[in-house]
């Protein structure tokens, strides 16, 4: 399936799952779904080996501005990505058509594939019930799957990932009640991944080195927002305090996604022009938005526009 097919019915299968969805150009991301409080970033292409890491890096940056979560749909990745099985190219999860279509159906995968190779994780409490439930002391069971004692003291203490030689021996004892899905649309694991934001930094620690980054960013972090600068996204600024998220573009030429995902995501635009202002979209000259002195003056430009 080329790139374009995969982006078409990818739209088509959200949409008819009821997200409203945006389809970008030449983006770190090629579409942008959203259904309620749940935003979906994602990067469709036929072999996932051919995504740069840049790219991918700026989409976790955006996806963890916007609370979503970023997504790769592809063929293959070098090799034939399998049904119900994720992989991670550059800590983003990644699939084929038919494992993302069935979590969105609330069938999610029990096995990961890594470098390290294919696993799947275990729950401990689900495990020790199980376990007692059929009367199994912990020597019993280790016995049965080949692992020590100690091992399965250890399987039960938390949740651990197993191999799947390791997963088919217990499942033939304890069925497949002790495994733990994984959660595709977990907002948390991509979070974790992606931890220094610039503008988190700036907020907590001061040591934010900003000799490269620009005039304008620099002032979003003085009026207390946190703020990242983007080379494939359609804005060249995200900027969020609380729940108030301004995409800003920088010079006169407007993207022309700016204003359905800015809509789309509940955002504000912002376009800081040079010469020629952009019409129907709040806008000013950098000397203007420099000029700035709270985040409330901000704010209310923004509202009465």
């Amino acid at each position: 399936m080329k790139q374009r097919d995969i982006i078409d019915n990818t739209c088509l299968i959200l949409i008819k799952q009821g997200y409203t969805v945006k389809s970008l150009a030449r983006s770190c991301f090629d579409l942008l779904a959203r259904q309620g409080s749940k935003i979906i970033l994602i990067k469709a292409v036929e072999d996932a080996k051919s995504l740069k890491k840049e790219v991918m890096d700026e989409m976790l940056k955006v996806a963890e501005y916007l609370s979503g979560v970023p997504l790769i749909i592809a063929e293959k990745a070098g090799f034939p990505l399998e049904r119900n099985v994720v992989y991670s190219k550059y800590r983003i999860y990644t699939m084929n058509m038919d494992t993302f279509v069935n979590g969105l159906m609330n069938r999610m995968p029990y096995i990961k594939s890594s470098k390290a190779g294919a696993t799947v994780q275990l729950s401990g409490e689900m495990l020790r019930k199980k376990r007692e439930e059929l009367g199994y002391s912990l020597n019993d069971l280790a016995s049965r799957i080949g692992v020590s004692r100690n091992m399965i003291q250890k399987y039960e203490s938390g949740n651990s990932e197993i191999t799947i030689q390791k997963a088919v021996r217990m499942t033939d004892q304890l069925g497949k009640g002790v495994f733990r899905r994984i959660d595709i649309f977990s907002k948390q694991r991509h979070t974790l991944l992606y931890p220094h934001r610039r503008g988190d930094m700036s907020r907590t620690t001061g040591h934010v080195d900003r000799r490269h980054i620009s005039d304008i960013s620099k002032k979003y972090f003085t009026l207390g927002f946190k703020a990242d600068e983007t080379k494939r996204a359609p804005f060249d600024i995200i900027a969020r305090k609380k729940d108030r998220l301004i995409l800003t573009g920088v010079g006169d030429k407007v993207n022309p996604h700016a204003r359905k995902v800015s809509e789309l995501l509940d955002a504000d635009n912002l376009m800081i022009y040079k010469k020629k202002r952009p019409k129907d979209l709040p806008s000013m000259k950098k000397k203007e938005f420099l000029e700035i002195e709270k985040a409330k003056e901000l704010v209310k430009f923004l509202k009465e526009f």
